[in-house]
């Protein structure tokens, strides 16, 4: 259907070497993106790309710098010509409790998850205005609605995104762009793996809330991108949508 097709788009997902940034990479290649795979990581995020096909590549960056994230835009930009989609993607988490976390901590958590989809945005902006448009995708959390004693600087982090989203979208929509946001449930990634060790009894508390029964699948996050980075959303702007099978709607 022509309204999902992403044929000669330009896509940048932040933290597409690895885990739900992945899936919504694969999404996007499939419907026609190019897509540039940012991380930290060169060797990672090359891997990525390799598994992509041929018009995806990876550059290496840290997001959380303004220096990085300047010249990150300034190389897809230069090497594709246009820059019609970007995913902020890019996320960690220090579990602890308020008390035992650290200035330090609480800083790369804010850094990385929020203040880094703010520079992207920004470096992004000029591109897609002058292209007449372009599609923001930000990466929230559940955590955005209801938190856990263990996640103060994440939950912090990800309600900040929200707002953001809502704030870029009133800002840019006469530009053409559209921002949004999605809240991913319990994804089976490298992150919740580590959850599962460090919270005893995680596991089985998800499955017990959730009414898919089953944790998510990183590729079913191809289809929420396909569709947020498509002329399909163009008149979806400032939205914040559960990908979580039911465990937010669940008591």
């Amino acid at each position: 259907m022509d309204l999902f097709d992403l044929s000669g788009r330009v896509a940048i997902v932040t933290g597409g070497n690895g885990g739900i940034g992945l899936g919504m990479a694969r999404g996007l290649s499939r419907a026609g993106a190019a897509v540039a795979v940012v991380g930290r990581n060169r060797e990672k995020s090359r891997e990525a790309a390799s598994s992509l096909g041929p018009h995806a590549f990876a550059v290496e960056a840290d997001v959380t710098r303004a220096s990085d994230v300047r010249a990150m835009v300034a190389e897809v930009a230069g090497r594709s010509g246009r820059i019609d989609i970007l995913v902020n993607n890019a996320g960690t988490n220090v579990r602890k409790r308020p008390e035992e976390l650290a200035e330090s901590e609480w800083r790369t958590v804010l850094d990385t998850n929020l203040t880094s989809a703010f520079l992207c945005s920004q470096a992004c902006h000029p591109h897609m205005q002058a292209a007449g448009g372009g599609k923001i995708l930000n990466n929230g959390s559940m955590m955005s609605l209801f938190a856990t004693p263990w996640s103060p600087a994440y939950a912090a982090s990800k309600g900040g995104m929200v707002q953001l989203t809502k704030s870029l979208a009133t800002a840019w929509a006469a530009d053409g762009i559209q921002v949004n946001c999605f809240l991913p449930g319990w994804i089976d990634t490298d992150l919740t793996r580590r959850a599962r060790e460090q919270v005893p009894e995680l596991h089985d508390r998800v499955l017990a809330r959730t009414p898919a029964g089953r944790w998510g699948d990183l590729d079913e996050f191809q289809g929420i991108a396909v569709f947020l980075a498509s002329r399909a959303s163009d008149f979806v702007t400032g939205a914040v949508i559960t990908v979580d099978g039911g465990f937010s709607a669940s008591g």
